[in-house]
């Protein structure tokens, strides 16, 4: 699951649709981040003593295999690379000729280079798979042409199209492949597993004019939660999302080979198509196009609102994201409210009951499916006690008085949980989702007096620099540490380094080396692009990047009321504290009331005007965001002082889309 690119309202919409520069490393950058890499980096987890030999997943990935997308890369109507199905042939030997099976003999005799762990290495392989694949009888997905997959189902005369991927460029090359090998049959439903935009945003490559007499289904909530997830911090879950995904690294065997969920995100242009029928009870059946389905309802687990469902007459069953072939998040690092690991291993037991004797294969919204009713158990039972366990022996080590940090430290699975492919941490980990699972019950303070008031990094950085001797000094017990394999310790004193004085060259580039090292170590994929991407900006600077590009459907889909709140958050509070001023947006039969007094910008709504606006505003909501994207007030009616509305945007603060992370 990736985040809706929010980047704040205003900016983002004014910006709507302009194409962003592609970036890449530079060589010098790629020459350090190489150095020191054969030195021994202690990792949060162990990958030696897995099941290696174990070819099933590579035989369930290549099953059902029909044609690879060869079309070269997908691009927007302007031009520029959407997606390069090419851009991870590394991963499969296709640059020299080698099938992909073997890879090179690296690190502790597995396969891979030395640059990535095996285990990483081994599902980012997996991962590399692209093209048509034959699930069953009448299912279908197109697998490796974003980060999620798209599944389609033949109906009587149609076919039902589940999960329609990030972009619209890619879901239309998507659909475009299967249609050349199955027949151009047209679209008759569509249905969206869960509000996270990789599962939604293509929908107008494949329905380009709307729905129109087409249904489309969603769980209930899902328009709520895919316009307002990230409406009031997006612009900070962007720019945490550009290290989470390594969108400005390189793909190569030093730098990005995936995230463990999917390769990577694309850039191309996102919409929303409403759903025109929710659903919002297990055990709910509809019939699409002559396709039996029966729904099972999992609210709060790997998405707030989120379903499950069985197609009992093709014993077929789609997982949406609650069970695939990794270590979910139960946080994810570029930021999001916790969810709940209690719930999700529940609704996984509910699973278990209801495909246990019904399904003979499983699939999912990202990885390859699973066959065999036996099998499919299996990883359902592996999911649910891996979930479950972590929230259970969490919880217990809470009340015995540990921290987060401290039970992440020591927490394990079972060994017969752990040596699963499928609960390795490759996307979620289990250092961050016992963290997460503290912050849920507890929150951010952990009871210790001393970590109440803690300063700001900048001034604990100058204080740490300036008790230990200076900078110099500080740089010296850092390489010393680093020696002794103490790396995180090594890292924290540079850091502090960095942040006493981020012109320190010297400081950064043996930061950007240990964070090379650390990146190049762990099984995590996200850690290993934060890792490296934190690398890279201490060697370079923050290099802008390409993302994707809000189309005009997200912004019609705010409520007027998600428009004003968003607006809110930006309100300079210190700037706007002498102001009073109150406007009138009347739009259809509704007068939205904005009230900004104190530093804080209120809202309610009436059927009647308010007695003491000094301006209104007759608008539509298109009109509406329009004028909030800079396009000026054509067609839109005005009385009153028409100097309150200026005098409101000018207290608006523009987010800062690139803000610094590894320096002050």
């Amino acid at each position: 699951m990736t985040p809706m690119n929010r980047r704040g309202f205003v900016a983002a919409a004014a910006a709507m649709g302009a194409a962003a520069a592609s970036v890449s490393l530079n060589p010098q950058t790629a020459q350090a981040l190489a150095a020191n890499r054969s030195r021994e980096t202690p990792t949060p987890t162990r990958t030696d003593g897995l099941p290696y030999d174990d070819q099933a997943d590579f035989a369930d990935a290549d099953r059902g295999f029909i044609a690879a997308f060869t079309g070269g890369p997908i691009t927007n109507a302007a031009g520029r690379t959407v997606w390069d199905p090419s851009a991870y042939g590394f991963l499969t030997g296709a640059a020299d000729g080698d099938d992909g099976r073997h890879g090179h003999v690296g690190r502790d005799g597995h396969t891979g280079p030395d640059t990535v762990d095996p285990s990483l290495w081994r599902q980012a392989r997996l991962l590399s798979r692209q093209g048509l694949y034959r699930v069953t009888d009448r299912i279908y997905q197109v697998r490796g042409l974003d980060l999620s997959n798209m599944t389609i189902v033949e109906g009587d005369t149609g076919i039902i199209v589940i999960d329609p991927l990030i972009s619209a460029e890619t879901a239309a090359a998507a659909l475009w492949l299967y249609r050349t090998h199955r027949g151009d049959r047209a679209v008759r439903a569509m249905i969206y597993t869960h509000p996270h935009v990789d599962h939604f945003g293509g929908c107008r490559g494949v329905l380009p004019n709307g729905a129109g007499d087409v249904p489309v289904l969603a769980p209930e909530g899902f328009m709520e939660h895919a316009v307002s997830e990230n409406v009031y911090v997006g612009t900070a879950m962007a720019r945490r999302a550009a290290y989470m995904y390594g969108s400005t690294l390189p793909k190569n065997a030093s730098a990005q080979v995936g995230c463990g969920l999917g390769l990577t995100v694309s850039l191309g242009t996102v919409g929303l198509i409403a759903p025109t029928q929710l659903i919002g009870t297990t055990g709910e059946e509809v019939v699409l196009d002559g396709v039996r389905i029966r729904f099972q309802m999992t609210p709060g687990t790997e998405c707030q609102e989120e379903m499950n469902f069985l197609f009992p007459d093709l014993r077929a069953v789609c997982m949406a994201e609650n069970a695939t072939h990794t270590m979910h998040n139960i946080v994810t690092l570029r930021g999001a409210q916790v969810r709940d690991a209690h719930a999700w291993a529940g609704y996984l037991t509910e699973s278990i009951g209801l495909y246990d004797g019904t399904a003979d294969v499983a699939f999912a919204s990202h990885h390859w499916p699973t066959w065999g009713n036996d099998a499919i158990v299996d990883l359902l039972t592996h999911q649910r006690d891996l979930y479950g366990y972590l929230h259970d022996q969490t919880v217990r080590l809470i009340n015995r008085g540990m921290t987060g940090i401290e039970i992440a430290e020591t927490f394990r699975l079972p060994p017969q949980l752990e040596g699963v492919w499928a609960n390795r941490g490759y996307y979620g980990s289990l250092s961050h989702n016992v963290k997460a699972v503290y912050q849920r019950y507890m929150g951010w303070f952990d009871g210790n007096p001393a970590h109440l008031w803690e300063h700001p990094p900048v001034e604990e950085a100058r204080l740490y620099v300036e008790s230990l001797g200076g900078p110099a000094a500080v740089r010296a017990r850092a390489r010393h540490y680093a020696d002794r394999g103490e790396l995180r310790f090594a890292v924290t004193l540079l850091n502090h380094a960095v942040f006493n004085d981020p012109r320190d060259s010297r400081a950064r580039r043996q930061l950007a080396a240990l964070y090379t090292r650390l990146g190049q170590a762990v099984e995590n994929a996200v850690w290993r692009n934060f890792y490296l991407t934190g690398a890279q900006e201490l060697l370079h600077g923050i290099t802008p990047h390409a993302t994707a590009a809000l189309g005009p459907d997200m912004y019609l889909a705010l409520t007027v009321g998600q428009i004003i709140d968003s607006l809110a958050v930006r309100v300079d509070g210190p700037k706007a504290w002498s102001l009073r001023i109150a406007v009138d947006w009347r739009i259809g039969d509704d007068h939205w009331h904005l009230r900004l007094a104190n530093g804080l910008l209120t809202w309610t709504k009436d059927t009647r005007p308010a007695a003491d606006a000094g301006l209104t505003m007759t608008m539509t909501k298109p009109q509406l965001i329009a004028l909030l994207a800079g396009k000026g007030t054509d067609g839109i009616t005005m009385t009153g002082d028409r100097a309150l509305m200026p005098r409101l945007l000018a207290v608006l603060e523009a987010p800062d889309q690139e803000f610094p992370i590894v320096t002050p």
